[in-house]
């Protein structure tokens, strides 16, 4: 029998209809902001492949795309720095970067992140969020493009996950508590 996702779903924070505004808003202003440029746009895999494919869908503006995996955990512990699983392939040396992100929470990994693209070279580094989560921040770092805010839920959907799954949920939801606790 097959597990049905929606199930393990508390409450719904963002429909599909609402993600694609918060999406069509983002690539609207940073469409305006790089007129006449090509950013890179460096996504932060897993998590943000889904928004990055429908942000580079709305953007008026020439761009090129590369991937990054980076982590700064070791199980569920920050260790202060990121580890670069699977690296650029471009030079971004002289190059205006902009970090595509699914949420930013603590705000460690990308902090390191964006200072590690910063030291190559890049001629700017700007960071685009689709969720901010002020609340769980650690970190001296903002987005300059956000899509929307959240609580200090555990929410999954979008290409968010918990333990890879929830990804493909086409709306962001607040995962159920008895889903990811073990009490």
């Amino acid at each position: 029998m097959k597990h049905e996702l929606k199930q393990d779903i508390q409450k719904v924070i963002y429909s599909p209809r609402h993600i694609a505004g918060m999406v069509k808003k983002v690539g609207a202003e940073i469409s305006r902001d790089y007129a006449g440029k090509c950013p890179l746009l460096v996504v932060v895999l897993k998590g943000s492949v889904v928004f990055a494919a429908d942000l580079m869908r709305s953007l008026t503006i020439d761009c090129e795309v590369d991937f990054m995996i980076v982590s700064s955990y070791v199980g569920t512990q920050s260790v202060g720095q990121i580890q670069v699983v699977q690296d650029l392939r471009a030079d971004i040396a002289g190059r205006e970067v902009i970090i595509v992100e699914d949420i930013i929470d603590s705000g460690v990994t990308l902090f390191s992140l964006k200072k590690l693209l910063e030291e190559r070279g890049s001629s700017s580094v700007k960071i685009c969020t689709l969720l901010d989560k002020p609340s769980g921040r650690k970190a001296d770092i903002k987005a300059d493009y956000a899509g929307g805010k959240v609580g200090d839920e555990f929410i999954v959907g979008y290409g968010l996950d918990y333990n890879e799954k929830y990804r493909n949920l086409p709306f962001v939801g607040v995962l159920k508590e008895s889903v990811y606790s073990h009490k």
